[in-house]
């Protein structure tokens, strides 16, 4: 059973969650447990994106009154947070080299070919 997305997400996180969520469920990587971790993800993911959405609007550095230029604050938010989502990432298989060291857990539904093959096998006449 997954677990809920937290009324408390920011509203791009919730909409992270509702993208990546159901797809970890249907491989069977999301629990009622994984909530926070996955509501951590998704914020992680909300907060890099709004960084970015500032650092494309406002430039990478800023200046002081002083004249010194320096990277904008935006920055080492948006850095930051990308760390965040690769841990998490890697945490909940979403890259293709964290899946290919996952060993995922057996779906239980029968691939439809399987399902004929067996069927067919059972279903041979005798020789007699």
């Amino acid at each position: 059973m997954a677990p809920k997305c937290p009324s408390w997400l920011d509203k791009e996180a919730k909409r992270e969650w509702k993208r990546v969520a159901p797809e970890l469920e249907r491989l069977g990587l999301l629990t009622v447990v994984d909530g926070a971790a996955l509501a951590a993800y998704c914020q992680a993911y909300a907060r890099w994106k709004q960084a970015e959405e500032i650092i494309k609007r406002e430039g990478m550095t800023v200046t002081t009154e002083t004249g010194y230029v320096m990277p904008h604050p935006a920055v080492k938010i948006a850095e930051k947070s990308m760390q965040l989502i690769r841990a998490f990432c890697a945490e909940f298989g979403l890259t293709p080299s964290s899946r290919g060291r996952m060993s995922l857990p057996e779906q239980k539904e029968e691939d439809e070919f399987e399902e004929f093959l067996r069927r067919g096998k059972a279903k041979k006449p005798s020789s007699g």
